[in-house]
């Protein structure tokens, strides 16, 4: 049948100082998590049009809204999800169809896992002490559960969220506001 939801998902994740990204790397980010997003839309957004009916979720993350040491690459990215989920919206506008991103902080996944692992192998910390790095990021001091991030998609998706589009819409327990 016809795809009626699309939540573009996928994402990989790296970390470096600028002055020591790979152009590979850099490029294998773009390619996942910004052509990806392209490429899925381009396939599903003109049925929805169609059909005067749609819902486009982006993942996206906090690092798109903001800036953070180390992740240059990947804020990069993310930013770049933000602003085409905001181009998009504006271009469907009328026809039935949404757009929107959901920004989350750091959810308890194998992405964030890496994480822990990276400043491990780069700070030497104990991984007790590269995961509290990350915890003292959010005033809930936790990470979130990756149902949090798909009731808000969800909740993108009924008809009662017609209005919001063209949104980013941060999950990350207060850490953007701290």
């Amino acid at each position: 049948g016809p795809v009626d939801i699309l939540v573009n998902n996928a994402g990989v994740a790296q970390s470096a100082p600028i002055h020591r990204i790979d152009l590979d790397d850099w490029n294998h980010l773009f390619r996942v998590n910004v052509t990806g997003t392209l490429l899925c839309t381009q396939a599903f957004l003109p049925g929805m049009v169609e059909r005067g009916w749609g819902r486009v979720i982006n993942i996206a993350s906090v690092a798109g809204l903001s800036g953070a040491q180390y992740v240059a690459a990947y804020s990069a990215t993310k930013h770049a999800v933000v602003g085409f989920t905001r181009s998009a919206a504006s271009e469907v506008a009328a026809s039935g169809v949404t757009v929107n991103a959901v920004c989350p902080g750091y959810v308890d996944t194998d992405m964030t896992q890496a994480s822990v692992a990276q400043i491990v192998r780069s700070t030497g910390k104990s991984d007790e002490d590269a995961l509290d790095a990350i915890l003292s990021m959010s005033p809930q001091h936790r990470l979130l559960e990756p149902e949090e991030v798909a009731h808000a998609v969800v909740a993108l998706c009924v008809d009662g969220a017609r209005g919001i589009n063209g949104q980013a819409i941060v999950i990350d327990g207060g850490s953007l506001l701290a």
